[in-house]
């Protein structure tokens, strides 16, 4: 039962402790298509901390925005709200310290079967600089989702063969079984270096599609790596190069496409440098 003294006033650390921790394991659940219900949660937690249903669901909304910005899944049903407080980056912080293999939830999952049309959406607009506070970024830097994307070659991979799917059934779609036979997974049949993964076609067949493929299980403002190879290549062949940005990719992946001129699309940022002697 919520307790009134408590309505309008902060949560305290053992409060975020306990809903971080709660959320975590729905979250898991729902990855792994064990059934949950989420009044249960929400009124055991009332019964725990004394807060109010309003206040949890809030708070759980709070978290779902937090994991957004980590390129994390949320809780369908918890759209994420931004009106969060600096002590729910900590209490995530603090979970995240204590149980890493959360940041890794989601497994590598086989093409879902929606139609193409369906999976390909709208890109997100940039986001100007400055519109994230420093203790989100921190946590940001910390549990770095670009960094985590990049390392995890099952994701990557996994994306990729979506692609190729995707692709194939999408000229299948227009009656062009011809170039669907025709679409090469070239990362995998050439090795890494081209510059793209996949190559595919337009409906006419007449223009080569060179998509670069950058997967995530987060959502589309997901930051992602451009390797200067890639760079490259999208200078020198910008009216056939592309990037397949494949999001949320752990619930029901989509796609939105990013073509050049790259800096009229996203914002990039020089990231590592190389040394020499």
């Amino acid at each position: 039962m919520a307790d009134e003294t408590k309505i309008g006033t902060r949560w305290q650390d053992y409060e975020l402790d306990a809903i971080v921790a709660d959320y975590f394991d729905m979250l898991a659940g729902e990855l792994s298509g064990r059934r949950h219900v989420k009044a249960r949660h929400s009124s055991a937690l009332m019964a725990k901390i004394g807060r109010t249903h309003r206040s949890v669901e809030f708070k759980h909304q709070n978290i779902s925005a937090v994991l957004d910005e980590l390129g994390m899944p949320w809780i369908s049903g918890y759209s994420p709200k931004r009106n969060y407080q600096n002590a729910i980056f900590a209490a995530i912080d603090r979970y995240l310290s204590q149980c890493p293999e959360a940041l890794e939830l989601a497994a590598p999952r086989e093409p879902i079967a929606a139609t193409p049309v369906a999976i390909f959406v709208e890109p997100p607009a940039v986001r100007p600089s400055g519109t994230v506070p420093e203790a989100l970024s921190r946590l940001i830097r910390k549990f770095d989702p670009v960094e985590r994307d990049h390392r995890n070659r099952a994701l990557g991979k996994a994306g990729e063969a979506f692609v190729v799917d995707v692709e194939r059934r999408r000229l299948s779609e227009l009656d062009r079984q011809d170039l669907a036979r025709k679409v090469r997974w070239v990362s995998a049949m050439d090795g890494d270096g081209a510059g793209f993964d996949v190559l595919s076609f337009d409906s006419e067949g007449r223009q080569e599609r060179l998509i670069e493929v950058k997967t995530t299980y987060g959502s589309a403002r997901t930051p992602f790596f451009l390797s200067r190879n890639e760079c490259e290549l999208a200078k020198v062949r910008p009216s056939d190069w592309c990037i397949y940005r494949v999001h949320f990719f752990a619930m029901e992946a989509r796609i939105f496409t990013v073509v050049p001129p790259l800096g009229n699309a996203v914002n990039l940022m020089p990231e590592t440098w190389r040394a020499s002697f």
